[in-house]
């Protein structure tokens, strides 16, 4: 990961919600560590087609995803229509932890994956 990416936020919360009829809604929300907050979410059908997304657009306006597995999503950021990141979410067979893995180069062209480990949030 590039040193330029910053200090990690205090917390990321994913939220993966059916909306029925085949689309499904990603909510994230973001605590930075001096407190501030970033939110954004898009709703989409898992089928490798543009959606525009809304709340916090740093990361993306728009995204596409796709799901090769029923544990897997693939997620497609742009921003003005330029590729900014590659992601692939993979929750454990028990169901507790997702894996972000994030594609992205730095500001040199460079490329490279971060992965993030999430745990399930207690209801």
């Amino acid at each position: 990961m590039p040193t330029t990416y910053g200090a990690p936020p205090k917390s990321v919360t994913y939220e993966f919600v059916d909306l029925r009829n085949g689309r499904w809604e990603t909510r994230i929300h973001i605590v930075d560590d001096d407190g501030g907050v970033r939110d954004m979410s898009v709703s989409y059908r898992r089928d490798g087609q543009a959606n525009s997304g809304s709340g916090y657009a740093g990361e993306g306006d728009t995204a596409a995803v796709n799901s090769p597995a029923p544990n897997v999503l693939v997620m497609s950021l742009a921003r003005d229509k330029q590729l900014e990141s590659v992601r692939t979410y993979a929750i454990s067979a028990d169901g507790l932890e997702m894996t972000e893995s994030a594609a992205d180069v730095d500001d040199n062209g460079v490329p490279f994956v971060r992965n993030f480990r999430f745990a399930r949030a207690r209801s």
